[in-house]
């Protein structure tokens, strides 16, 4: 493994701002002081900002010599709406608020190559550091971009990284194309006729065509799509009725669609649609339905994706590189700006938990559960990679 060895000796200053970070979680589009805390380290390390764009966003800005060319780094900032289960020193002071998928971990990485690239300049041309708010449902990457991300600050590539649970401590995965799935969720109201529910002839129950509505939405996933498309259609809840001897006039069908592909989300939202609306009018019923498309598949550029891949081996080596990594059906919203510019998402290993100090949680060290904790040996490793990207995007005259 082959670290940058000023990062290295920052090492134990990235853990604090990490630990800090962790310690005062803040949610999607409130992150006051963590993006605060970006600004200030940033500026004293002689790095110029612009701040504001999706409200709380930071942007970074880093020029050496007299390239045209730039790239753009981008790191994640918010928590999520959970309780901590953990009950170490930097456990979050904040109830219902915590940082369980590793942002806090993502922004100390890219402070940490923001040190180093601020005094060690190996590179000709323009490093834009992306601190965005809002991963977690808020589309703070699209906002940031509807605020002129792109157009004020001109860039030929963009680059993101997450940290993933399972993959062990000092590798990286990543694939070219579709890595991450698309993110929708739908809510569809069926409208029958209440009536009590020793007369269920006086009747047209909800509940009944909700059920078979439900049943026949999966026909889409087994009979309708290509066996080879992946997609997921899931009904995480049902609500209806409030007495036992009632029969409603309404039930709700809420729930997920993810896929990695647009073509086959426009399917499954159609003949969803198109299945309730028919299922419902064969029993006397109508239907409301509501479909939302919250973040588009993550897609990696194959050309952005190789380079990476040379950056990762550069740092780690090419036996902890793994360029064949499971796609997830988890969603993320870098992937709008991958439609906007070529570029290249990857995950660098978390380990299995291992690395969590006395006093963590019963549960496991996963991604969004409250016994998560980010890996803080990954913190050079995460860095180097971004010094790496920037090195070999951007090469000194």
């Amino acid at each position: 493994m082959k670290l940058v060895d000023n990062i290295l000796a920052f090492q134990t200053e990235l853990q604090a701002i990490r630990r800090d970070l962790h310690a005062h979680p803040e949610l999607c589009y409130e992150e006051v002081r963590t993006a605060d805390l970006v600004a200030e380290r940033l500026t004293a390390w002689g790095i110029p900002i612009v701040r504001g764009l999706g409200v709380t966003g930071v942007v970074g800005i880093i020029k050496n010599g007299s390239s045209n060319r730039a790239i753009g780094l981008r790191a994640d900032m918010d928590a999520l709406p959970m309780q901590e289960l953990n009950g170490f020193p930097h456990a979050s002071r904040h109830p219902g608020k915590m940082h369980a998928c590793g942002h806090d971990g993502h922004t100390a990485m890219l402070l940490g190559a923001a040190h180093h690239l601020s005094q060690h300049r190996n590179f000709d041309g323009t490093v834009y550091l992306i601190f965005q708010p809002a991963e977690e449902g808020g589309g703070g990457a699209k906002r940031m971009m509807d605020d002129g991300l792109f157009e004020q600050f001109p860039m030929e590539a963009v680059y993101g990284m997450h940290n993933w649970p399972g993959i062990p401590e000092g590798s990286f995965g990543v694939v070219a194309g579709p890595m991450m799935a698309s993110s929708n969720e739908f809510r569809v109201v069926v409208r029958g006729k209440g009536a009590h529910a020793a007369q269920p002839h006086r009747g047209i129950d909800p509940v009944m065509v909700a059920v078979q509505i439900a049943q026949a939405w999966q026909t889409i996933i087994s009979r309708e799509k290509n066996p080879l498309d992946t997609a997921v259609l899931s009904i995480t809840q049902i609500h209806a009725g409030s007495a036992t001897n009632v029969i409603p006039d309404e039930a709700v069908l809420i729930g997920t669609v993810r896929t990695f592909t647009t073509g086959v989300l426009d399917l499954i939202e159609r003949r969803m649609n198109e299945i309730a609306a028919g299922v419902a009018a064969g029993f006397g019923a109508s239907v409301e339905f509501n479909f939302k498309r919250n973040y588009p598949p993550l897609v990696n550029h194959a050309e952005q994706t190789a380079f990476a891949v040379e950056a990762m081996r550069a740092v780690v080596g090419a036996d902890r590189v793994d360029t064949d990594v499971e796609p997830t059906m988890g969603a993320e919203d870098f992937a709008f700006m991958l439609q906007a510019k070529p570029g290249c998402y990857v995950f660098i290993g978390n380990g299995e938990g291992e690395h969590r100090a006395g006093g963590h949680g019963l549960g496991p060290c996963q991604l969004h559960n409250g016994s998560y904790d980010f890996n803080d040996n990954l913190l050079p490793i995460g860095a180097s990679y971004w010094v790496r990207l920037v090195e070999m995007s951007l090469p000194a005259a």
